[in-house]
């Protein structure tokens, strides 16, 4: 059996576009006609270059390769260049065809990918999802507002979920790391008020940031989150600040998590040897694929560190993560999008079961998806725009910082 054929469907989610602006799932054929799905999570480059770069990786270091030899062709795409290190465009791409392949080795076995990894420990997968506005009620006042939020926890906590994402600390800015607002801090809290007076101890409350803080200023946030005891702090700093996590760990009293712009083991590796995070974020459609996450959740038992997938993409990433979910002792959460959102279960004919706040994994061979072709052709990206854009403009200390979360205000 060898790879043989590659074609890719770059799709546009319709509004109000959660996962994106455009979704790239890499489809391989091997010799003997089995077919593979995965799911490229970059967004370096546009989606024209981004498709050059995942044709040249599968040419170069997959094309012909029995897809069974995965380790091989990992090493093979982390060294191009005379590299050895990483490099978030050609393991993005790597990772989606990776994914695809884990999809092929399962179907052609007639087994669950979950079943190659070692089989299933976890039945069921305990998940969460951002607080989105209702259908039809998106609003850029949703976003900067506790009690729509508030409202949002208890729509989603009567649908069965025990934990939600909200980020309301404000901008993600080009600039790095800076100092935050007050106005960020005050309503930060105020989302951790409202939300908690609304869902009690039902439902475990996960803050998000992106990156955004300076140190001291992730700490002097960080701080005033404590009375609401969130389960985790997402991001509180940049990712090419690796050793500073460490930094905020030791002065904050909230666990941190983070992971998806982080792409292999050696990065993760640095963190859990810094003690800087012990809830671990990967995207398996960045991180270099689903045998690269299988072995930092590996390293991670080490430090008594938890593995919670992420998920901002389409839904071949999604049962990725659930298979990976499955497979692995020291899971804490798997991401959703909603119960699965719409168009995500579209696409995959509705092929993953979502039960009363949990992920149920795919008996069917692979990945367990049905992958809709002609729904993905109905939706190409057509736009030049990136999958996620930072703003330029600095934080605002004069006035209160307004922000988008979720989705992009546009589609192109």
């Amino acid at each position: 059996m060898k790879l043989k054929d590659l074609e890719l469907f770059i799709v546009a989610p319709p509004a109000p576009g959660w996962g994106g602006r455009y979704w790239i799932f890499p489809k391989l054929t091997t010799d003997d006609g089995i077919t593979g799905y995965g799911e490229c999570y970059a967004s370096t480059v546009g989606p024209k270059a981004m498709q050059a770069v995942i044709e040249d990786v599968f040419e170069r270091h997959m094309q012909g390769e029995n897809p069974e030899n995965i380790e091989l062709m990992f090493r093979r795409a982390y060294s191009s260049g005379f590299t050895q290190r990483p490099d978030p465009t050609v393991m993005g791409a790597f990772s989606g065809l990776e994914i695809a392949c884990w999809d092929i080795l399962g179907k052609a076995r007639n087994r669950p990918v979950w079943a190659l990894l070692g089989g299933r420990i976890n039945d069921r997968i305990r998940s969460y999802t951002y607080l989105y506005p209702e259908p039809g009620r998106e609003s850029a006042e949703f976003w900067v507002s506790p009690e729509m939020a508030a409202e949002a926890a208890v729509r989603f906590m009567n649908l069965g979920f025990t934990a939600v994402k909200f980020d309301p600390a404000g901008p993600y800015t080009i600039r790095g790391g800076h100092e935050p607002a007050m106005s960020d801090i005050t309503r930060s809290v105020a989302f951790c008020r409202a939300i908690r007076e609304a869902v009690g101890d039902r439902v475990d409350l996960l803050f998000g940031t992106h990156g955004q803080f300076s140190t001291p200023g992730a700490i002097r946030l960080g701080r005033e989150l404590e009375p609401y005891n969130p389960l985790w702090y997402e991001e509180p700093i940049p990712p090419d600040n690796l050793l500073e996590f460490a930094e905020v760990a030791k002065s904050v009293r909230v666990p941190l998590a983070t992971g998806e712009r982080m792409t292999t083991k050696a990065e993760f590796g640095t963190l859990l040897r810094a003690a800087g995070v012990k809830i671990l974020q990967p995207a398996l459609g960045r991180v270099g694929g689903i045998w690269e996450a299988k072995k930092i959740a590996a390293m991670a038992e080490v430090f008594n560190a938890q593995m919670a997938p992420h998920l901002y993409a389409g839904p071949v990433e999604w049962a990725a993560n659930v298979h990976l979910a499955a497979s692995i002792p020291n899971l804490l959460i798997a991401e959703t999008i909603e119960t699965g959102g719409a168009f995500h279960q579209k696409l995959i004919r509705n092929s993953i079961r979502w039960e009363d706040g949990y992920i149920l994994p795919p008996e069917a061979p692979g990945l367990g998806i049905d992958f809709d072709e002609t729904v993905a052709r109905a939706h190409p990206y057509t736009g030049t725009q990136l999958h996620l854009q930072m703003q330029e403009a600095p934080c605002d200390y004069s006035r209160p910082n307004h922000f988008e979360g979720g989705a992009p205000s546009t589609p192109t």
